[in-house]
């Protein structure tokens, strides 16, 4: 009777064990199936490649996430994927910066195009650090339209800027000179402001900061932007929620930066100064392929500000420890909704620019 008795509870055990198991295996494939990655949200990554905020190209990124850098996250609204990139860390080609970016695996032609891309975002962390002077500062760029050729000059960047202690923050874009000649280093850039401030205004000291912009974007307040070029002209729209929609347009096979008498009183006091005196080829980014860019590009870095006043920021880095610097606020975080990209017939395999910059 006892020797029954023990062997039906071994046996019971047993059983038990290995319902237990199988549970356990069952909840581990159910918690699997459940990852919800970025190409479920945004079904768009066939036209894209991810560059994250450690250097590292990650290809097309369907079915991929990185916990430290590209992921998803769901709030009341829905789903969103996650772009971070810290102040400091490896770059990705010859940028100072940071980013955990898409580039587009196709490029177009600007007299030629009929190219568009939408986003819907929020930016949720900018840098903490940085000196106020410099007007990169507490910056990220969330879309770019890049030069894939020659300089591999920014028609188009789109900024969000916020202060620390602001509630508010501003949004605005960059048209970047196609610089004349083979020396690029007198290049600059034009801003202007969609919604509060431009780059050029910053502060009188390292540390203290301009008063708040009005009609300002908050940190995990939605936005939208439409990026469309088409026979040459590129065409911004900019949305969001209690805000005037604004719209924008630039030529971009026709200069109006071809002499020094046309260089803006803007540049004159925030490039001028630092050498960056350049003037643009009359056809601007006539004959260069170009493609779009989308995700978090962080502005901020650690480089002195004697090397550049409006691009080196002089932020903490950590010496590169990319949790020290999310810790203490040293990142950018910007995370997408929704997005959508219009290609052309007539656009062309992207894959020499990157060949050309993920090695260096």
């Amino acid at each position: 009777m006892i020797k029954k008795v023990s062997t039906l509870l071994i046996v019971g055990l047993i059983l038990s064990l290995n319902s237990c198991k199988k549970e356990a295996k069952k909840e581990a494939k159910k918690e699997a199936q459940e990852t919800v990655y970025a190409s479920d949200v945004i079904p768009f990554f066939d036209h894209w490649k991810l560059v994250l905020g450690n250097g590292e190209n990650a290809g097309i990124a369907n079915n991929f996430e990185n916990k430290d850098f590209f992921y998803t996250e769901t709030d009341n609204s829905g789903k969103w994927v996650v772009f971070k990139a810290p102040n400091a860390g490896s770059t990705h080609g010859t940028s100072n910066n940071t980013r955990t970016e898409l580039g587009q695996t196709k490029k177009w032609y600007p007299k030629t195009a009929n190219d568009k891309l939408t986003a819907t975002l929020k930016v949720m962390n900018v840098s903490a650090t940085g000196d106020a002077r410099v007007a990169a500062s507490h910056a990220v760029v969330v879309g770019q339209i890049h030069s894939a050729d020659k300089h591999e000059n920014e028609p188009l960047k789109i900024f969000y800027k916020k202060f620390p202690g602001h509630t508010k923050g501003s949004v605005f874009w960059h048209y970047e000179i196609n610089t004349a000649g083979e020396d690029n280093s007198g290049r600059w850039d034009f801003s202007t402001a969609v919604w509060g401030d431009d780059f050029s205004v910053v502060g009188e000291t390292e540390d203290t900061y301009p008063e708040e912009p009005k009609d300002g974007i908050a940190l995990g307040e939605e936005f939208s932007y439409e990026i469309e070029v088409k026979d040459g002209i590129m065409n911004l729209k900019f949305t969001s929620k209690g805000h005037e929609t604004k719209t924008f347009t630039k030529n971009l096979i026709a200069s109006e930066y071809t002499t020094k008498a046309d260089i803006p009183d803007q540049t004159q006091k925030l490039f001028v100064p630092i050498g960056q005196d350049g003037v643009e080829r009359k056809d601007a980014y006539t004959g260069e392929g170009c493609f779009f860019k989308l995700g978090a590009y962080n502005q901020t870095n650690g480089k002195s500000p004697e090397v550049n006043r409006n691009w080196c920021s002089g932020a903490e880095t950590h010496g590169g420890d990319v949790q020290k610097q999310y810790a203490d606020g040293n990142y950018a975080e910007v995370w997408f909704k929704t997005a959508s990209i219009k290609v052309s017939d007539a656009s062309v395999s992207n894959e020499e620019y990157f060949s050309k910059n993920d090695h260096k």
